[in-house]
């Protein structure tokens, strides 16, 4: 199984995930990163900072356009090839998050897409924005 070759994605195709951030997602992804910054498992640290509780690692929800790239758009073999990312917002447990990419750019001559990506609360505010390029998957010599 393969995503989409270059020559059936279209300028303007877009594709979405949802997920709400669960307490076992902020472990489970402290446990996989490295990352037990106390801002993201330490509820008593956590109310002393700016955010006033427990945020979300950045990467968690930055994942999810991963997650997007590799099942949807273009899909399987897909290989990431650079991501910008700007971090706009605090994501809390419990919020929704929808991961969006939609493609800016098609170069197929060297067989690369650029996509707008963002993630988005359940309220509408934007809690990342950025950009990825990616090498969709080649057809397969048969």
């Amino acid at each position: 199984m393969i995503g989409k070759t270059i020559d059936r994605i279209t300028m303007g195709e877009a594709a979405e995930f949802s997920k709400t951030i669960s307490e076992a997602d902020i472990y489970l992804y402290a446990g996989v990163s490295g990352d037990f910054n106390p801002a993201h498992i330490n509820e008593a640290y956590a109310e002393q900072t700016f955010f006033k509780a427990r945020i979300a690692h950045g990467m968690l929800p930055a994942g999810f356009i991963s997650a997007i790239l590799g099942t949807q758009l273009p899909g399987p073999g897909t290989i990431y090839i650079r991501q910008e990312l700007n971090f706009l917002a605090p994501v809390y447990i419990g919020d929704t998050i929808t991961a969006r990419a939609e493609v800016t750019e098609i170069i197929p001559d060297i067989n690369r897409i650029r996509l707008k990506t963002t993630c988005t609360k359940q309220d509408g505010t934007i809690v990342l924005e950025g950009e990825a390029t990616v090498s969709p998957p080649k057809e397969r010599k048969k």
